[in-house]
């Protein structure tokens, strides 16, 4: 059994978006499209209540098929692979689930089956979730409120790089915040298997402005689509110059 590439999206967030399409809206567009939407919120260290602005977390993440968390700081780094992690969990299990509809031609669940039953194909599952391909585009929110909290949320990528490698399967990062100067979103990172660079260019980051989250989550889909244009294009050059 082959799951594919496994693609999410993973939102950090400390607020509600102000400006936009509706993100939950926009989420379930994304889900649409085989990607899954995780949702990350960010509290202060010294909150004590949760703000309004993080009500859409859970909504978002519903609605694009993902798992959400709402975090104080200092436990971000721990949440962002828990989260990672636990999406990919639960798509395989998406998987499985259709796999064994179409073997058993019924509406039949993994919590279904006998316990032996259901240990072995949670075991499938583990096994795909070590050697599946893995894509995480991380959308992260730069918006004034989150000038504080970008050291965490940048000690966390990093960390979730090095927890997701030490897989069998391969990954794939790319690192975006929103907003950006002249469009929704702005690369930070572009595709790669580690995230060591973003130490440099988390310093460089000016928070400030609105959160269009809605357009952020939109644009953000369409990267998983040039990105696998890119690769075409590349194969075709080869494929060119053998002829040649």
């Amino acid at each position: 059994m082959k799951a594919g590439n496994l693609k999410q999206i993973l939102l950090i967030t400390d607020g509600c978006s102000n400006q936009g399409e509706n993100p939950a809206m926009v989420a379930s567009l994304v889900a649409e499209q085989g990607i899954t939407v995780n949702v990350i919120g960010i509290l202060e260290d010294t909150q004590s209540e949760q703000p309004e602005g993080l009500e859409e977390v859970e909504d978002v993440a519903v609605n694009g098929r993902g798992v959400s968390q709402i975090v104080y700081q200092q436990a971000l780094t721990q949440t962002v692979q828990t989260v990672t992690k636990q999406a990919m969990t639960e798509t395989l299990q998406g998987v499985v689930n259709h796999e064994l509809k179409h073997i058993l031609g019924q509406e039949t669940t993994i919590e279904e089956l006998p316990p032996e039953q259901r240990g072995e194909v949670m075991e499938v599952v583990d096994e795909l979730g070590e050697t599946c391909s893995l894509e995480v585009l991380v959308l992260v929110d730069t918006s004034a409120s989150m000038a504080n909290k970008l050291l965490a949320v940048q000690e966390a990528l990093i960390d979730l790089s090095i927890s997701m490698n030490a897989r069998m399967g391969d990954n794939r990062f790319a690192v975006y915040q929103f907003p950006g100067r002249k469009k929704p979103i702005q690369q930070l990172v572009d595709w790669t298997s580690r995230l060591d660079s973003i130490s440099s260019i988390f310093s460089k980051i000016s928070s400030g402005g609105i959160t269009p989250t809605g357009p952020a989550l939109k644009e953000a889909m369409y990267q998983f689509g040039k990105k696998s244009l890119r690769r075409r294009f590349r194969k075709d050059d080869l494929s060119n110059i053998e002829e040649a």
